[in-house]
């Protein structure tokens, strides 16, 4: 797992940065939010650890700028304030956690295990880029967001969670509706025309006489 971290008081990077190699993690440190902003321009990060007051970009601006241009990455905020709007502004901006300092390293890897567990476990992701957040009901490719309509989302998701079985028109009725859908079962075809429209790769195959599959590769 890789990990950005912003921490401009350097006693306190160097330190946490440290417990969080001792635990495998692979940590890319700065102290300053521009820098950082670089950086998630030009890697990819699982979990970035966001000081908020750092000098020229604060935190809460690389959250903003996470959210626009790396929804995939979690966040903690790690931060010496204490006040209700700060922390507002961060879960407003989808930050996972709010940390205040001084935080315990022990706790702290405790709480980044605990979201990269349910990061992995929520997000449904293959080879081709395309990922989806089954909380938050989004989907993103390279790191774009998707617009796709909920019932477009649920189609996809039935699909990719299990790549290569070929669902039938009815049976994808049941996952979408569930049994609230009165109407005949061509509306597949038109969520499925739909999709293929606004993803990147053509993905989800017809088998004739059947129904639909996604593949994962082509």
């Amino acid at each position: 797992m890789k990990i950005l971290f912003l921490e401009d008081e350097l006693t306190i990077q160097e330190v946490l940065a440290e417990y969080m190699k001792m635990q495998g993690y692979e940590v890319v440190c700065t102290n300053d939010g521009a820098a950082a902003i670089d950086l998630l321009k030009e890697q990819k990060f699982d979990l970035a650890v966001l000081d908020i007051m750092v000098p020229k970009v604060s935190g809460i601006e690389v959250l903003a700028y996470m959210k626009e241009n790396a929804p995939d990455t979690a966040a903690i905020m790690l931060t010496a304030l204490d006040d209700e709007k700060t922390q507002v502004d961060a879960f407003n901006l989808y930050a996972d956690d709010y940390v205040i300092k001084p935080v315990s390293p022990i706790i702290l890897l405790k709480r980044m295990e605990t979201i990269l567990r349910r990061v992995k476990r929520t997000a449904i992701q293959d080879e081709r880029g395309l990922v989806l957040h089954e909380e938050s009901y989004q989907a993103f490719y390279n790191g774009q967001p998707l617009a796709l309509t909920l019932s477009e989302y649920l189609l996809l998701l039935t699909l990719k969670k299990e790549p290569n079985r070929v669902f039938t028109r009815e049976q994808l009725i049941l996952c979408i509706f569930n049994e609230d859908y009165v109407g005949n079962d061509r509306i597949i075809d038109a969520h499925v025309k739909n999709l293929r429209k606004k993803l990147p790769e053509n993905c989800i195959k017809t088998v004739i006489g059947v129904g639909y599959r996604y593949c994962e590769e082509d």
